[in-house]
């Protein structure tokens, strides 16, 4: 069958899942956007166009119709590299050119994943979660965990879309103090949804992992991947995404691959269908793993998935063009990625049994990084790729998260 892969989005994520449709079918990649970023502004392998409109619902699927009226495809299989845009083509349904195919869940489900209160809500009882409180800005505040806490906030969708002093991606928390001010900073903002207030579970960032799954159109689950981070971004808006993990490190053994079953036991009872990524974090105090939140599409991470031998773009084209059905595995090779140089590795990596097998890993050759595609590396990329790599020294040494 004659299809098309189109990837809705330009940030780093965009730019990997790319990365992955070019590594799978070996030619020049469709990606549309609102706005270039420098992920993709210099990319050889990708075709870019870039429209206002794609970040107006109403609008939407107005631009994506015209954009793949001149694609020449039966199917043309659409990929989002975050939030917005993946909710974007389940709600214009409806409206969008019938070639146009996705897999992600209805509406009302995605929203149960993407706003992070009815998350809570929904999946409290799973007994995967910490302790939360959703809380209205103008209820009176009574938190009934110790401190430090976690604020973020519940509508991600209208916090991208606005700026405000003291924005923060996520806020730690010492003290009721530091609350009330951050409250303050939502309050005095254009932001009017909830906010989420969550127990902090103890650990340096060994304690995070990266879950990645696919499930099929049919809801079954073909495969689950389970990385133990070793150091996350610490800026203010990138905080939470991981810098550095090693795939099937600390978790290949009965125990956890009891665990691996376990959510992907629960993925498939809640019936989700297509990429997800599962933010978990080890709680020691309870020998338990908490899930943060899943994010209803691959993360900003997840190219180890591919580098293992899971190609992701691959596996939703097999799903939704060739109907191919796949038993489900654990993605169990051993490889590190890393969005950070060797020298923060070898510096911020608090675990040293994690840093001495990452460092093992790049001996052999099993590190990838991302944005580097020896197919696509034209003068300008291999610029901005050498500036990035310099400027996360600045951004460590400057670092506002600490463990």
């Amino acid at each position: 069958m004659n299809f098309e892969v189109v990837i809705i989005g330009s940030d780093a994520n965009a730019y990997y899942m790319a990365r992955c449709a070019h590594e799978a079918y070996g030619k020049k990649v469709k990606l549309i956007s609102v706005k270039p970023m420098s992920f993709v502004v210099h990319s050889s392998i990708i075709d870019a166009k870039y429209d206002e409109r794609l970040w107006d619902k109403e609008k939407f699927p107005i631009a994506m119709n015209e954009y793949v009226k001149e694609i020449n495809a039966d199917k043309i299989v659409c990929i989002s590299s975050n939030e917005t845009y993946a909710r974007y083509l389940v709600a214009n349904a409806d409206k969008l050119d019938k070639r146009i195919v996705y897999n992600y869940v209805d509406l009302e489900f995605l929203d149960s994943l993407m706003m992070k209160d009815k998350f809570y809500e929904t999946y409290r009882n799973s007994g995967l979660l910490p302790k939360t409180i959703i809380y209205n800005l103008d209820d009176e505040l009574n938190i009934d965990f110790d401190f430090p806490v976690i604020i973020k906030p519940s509508n991600v969708i209208t916090f991208n879309h606005i700026d405000f002093e003291g924005k923060k991606k996520i806020y730690k928390l010492n003290n009721i103090e530091e609350v009330n001010e951050t409250i303050n900073y939502f309050k005095n903002s254009d932001y009017n949804d909830t906010l989420i207030i969550q127990e902090f579970i103890p650990g340096d960032d060994s304690s995070l992992f990266d879950g990645v799954i696919y499930s099929n159109s049919k809801g079954k689950c073909e495969f689950f991947a389970l990385a133990q981070i070793g150091l996350q971004e610490h800026t203010s808006n990138m905080v939470g995404n991981a810098a550095c993990l090693i795939n099937n490190f600390n978790t290949n053994n009965d125990d956890n691959k009891e665990i691996i079953n376990t959510f992907k036991n629960f993925m498939e009872k809640i019936n989700f269908k297509g990429l997800a990524e599962l933010d978990i974090k080890y709680d020691y105090r309870d020998k338990k793993y908490k899930i943060l939140e899943i994010n209803a599409r691959q993360g900003r991470c997840s190219y180890y998935v591919s580098a293992a031998g899971f190609n992701l773009v691959k596996c939703v084209v097999d799903d939704l063009v060739f109907n191919k059905e796949n038993d489900f595995k654990i993605v169990d090779k051993e490889i590190g990625l890393t969005y950070v140089p060797k020298g923060i590795i070898k510096k911020y990596v608090k675990n040293e049994t994690f840093k001495k097998e990452i460092l093992k890993l790049y001996k052999e050759k099993k590190v990838v990084y991302p944005l580097s595609y020896k197919k696509d590396m034209p003068l300008k990329r291999k610029i901005f790729l050498l500036r990035k790599h310099f400027r996360y020294y600045k951004d460590y040494k400057n670092s506002y998260w600490k463990n």
